[in-house]
């Protein structure tokens, strides 16, 4: 019987010792319904025409973050580069992908509804929506995009 209470004292510790840790997570847990989703213009350093709404996390801050972005048919994102992987799954639309310093339609992937990519840090890429998209964004910042011709940057358009 004493060997029991010992253990159960130690259990108790245990569970004091973590709670704070719990109660921080608790806190921290984040649901939002897809009308609740806030969207704003995409940052300068996406081309016109494309929105974004942030989930979780800061992209331009270091940890994880979460965002989604939604673009019309026709927009393009020309080659470039990420400081951090990005992780992208397609929640809607079709996206065309491919790997290079340049848009090759003969190197491109299709990635519909339900696809998934993975990119790793520094790999030239470039995206091209085939139909309206939105697209769901993993990584860890602070996160950005370099264009490989600083011609296609539009934080220098008109400089």
């Amino acid at each position: 019987m004493r060997n029991s209470s010992l253990w159960l004292t130690a259990g108790w510790l245990v569970c004091a010792a973590f709670a704070p840790a719990w109660a921080e997570t608790r806190t921290a847990h984040v649901v939002i319904a897809p009308s609740d989703l806030v969207w704003r213009k995409a940052p300068p350093s996406f081309p016109p025409g494309s929105e974004v709404a942030v989930l979780h996390g800061d992209p331009s801050k270091e940890g994880p973050f979460v965002l989604r972005a939604r673009a019309p048919k026709g927009f393009c994102l020309p080659a470039h580069t990420h400081p951090a992987p990005e992780i992208v799954t397609v929640l809607s639309g079709v996206l065309r992908v491919g790997l290079g310093a340049s848009v090759d339609p003969s190197k491109e992937r299709l990635v519909p509804a339900g696809g998934f990519s993975a990119m790793p840090a520094g790999v030239a890429h470039w995206l091209a929506i085939e139909e309206d998209a939105v697209v769901q964004i993993n990584g860890v910042g602070p996160w950005g995009i370099d264009y490989l011709d600083p011609k296609d940057d539009p934080r220098k358009a008109g400089k």
